[in-house]
């Protein structure tokens, strides 16, 4: 339990991984039937970037901070992710960023619920202080991976399930595949995303092939390059694959990586994609 979020929150994978959930959660409301967000390792729930964490590494002057310095803060498909960073700031007077239990919080309606689910003890006590009197949350100190066994499917029996584990392990990406695999038995209908960090080709290529074989129909993944592979194998890219994604998502998240990519790219060479991993069930 070493990785903290603290120390990379607003980074440019945290833009790429919320534009889009923001996007997973504004399909899900487009019915009036209620519905349920699971976030497996949901972190503090909101962070402040000038605090020591943030500062001694400053990821996200590449990430939000630059994105809400461009035009691209007002594409259509990214207005109410920066509009809810803007309120978060404007309501604190801080420099906050929600993370992605408080970012799918502020998208949902009085009928719709949250499970956020955190193990560092430290972030999970922030995280319940987060939601402190929300009926509509559940904070809950649980490993989320158990989580996802124990509580799906939802009564809502509508929702998503974000798994964004920290990949600090050895074999993360085969449990990351065999988890959902597992949780798509009990919860067929459920829109599950997953993020991955883009480190190394090797690996990468791995995720896409478990995932393929893993038997789950109808998987697509966006992935955002803000700079091409490179010999240090540090964290070059964002990628988040879609089990069941809505009928729009791949052209919304293609539209939205165009977008991105001039305000995050580092390096010439940067690019973003959409893959199609497995198709529908028939």
């Amino acid at each position: 339990m070493n990785y903290r979020h603290a120390f990379h929150a607003g980074n440019f994978a945290d833009v790429h991984k919320h534009a889009l959930l923001a996007r997973l959660v504004d399909y899900l409301k487009r019915k009036e039937k209620p519905f349920r967000v699971f976030d497996t390792h949901a972190g503090r729930g909101r962070y402040d970037l000038l605090a020591d964490e943030a500062r001694r590494t400053g990821e996200h002057e590449a990430g939000i901070s630059a994105l809400l310095a461009s035009p691209a803060a007002g594409h259509p498909l990214l207005a109410d992710y920066c509009e809810i960073v803007r309120a978060l700031r404007e309501e604190t007077g801080t420099l906050a960023y929600p993370g992605s239990p408080l970012l799918a919080r502020r998208l949902m309606r009085r009928q719709d619920r949250l499970s956020a689910y955190e193990l560092h003890p430290e972030d999970a006590q922030a995280l319940a202080a987060e939601f402190a009197g929300d009926v509509q949350v559940k904070a809950i100190h649980l490993d989320g991976w158990l989580a996802m066994g124990a509580h799906l499917p939802p009564k809502e029996r509508r929702g998503l399930v974000l798994v964004d584990p920290p990949f600090e392990q050895a074999g993360e990406t085969e449990r990351i595949v065999e988890g959902v695999a597992k949780a798509h038995a009990r919860w067929g209908g459920g829109i599950y995303a997953l993020w991955y960090p883009i480190k190394r080709a090797s690996e990468r290529e791995k995720l896409h092939r478990l995932l393929a074989q893993s038997g789950i129909p109808d998987i697509v993944t966006a992935e955002f390059f803000r700079e091409p592979f490179g010999p240090d194998e540090k964290l070059v890219g964002s990628g988040l694959a879609v089990v069941n994604p809505p009928y729009i998502f791949a052209e919304e998240a293609r539209a939205i990586m165009d977008a991105l990519t001039p305000v995050l790219a580092v390096r010439p060479g940067a690019h973003c994609g959409i893959i199609a991993l497995a198709a529908e069930r028939r």
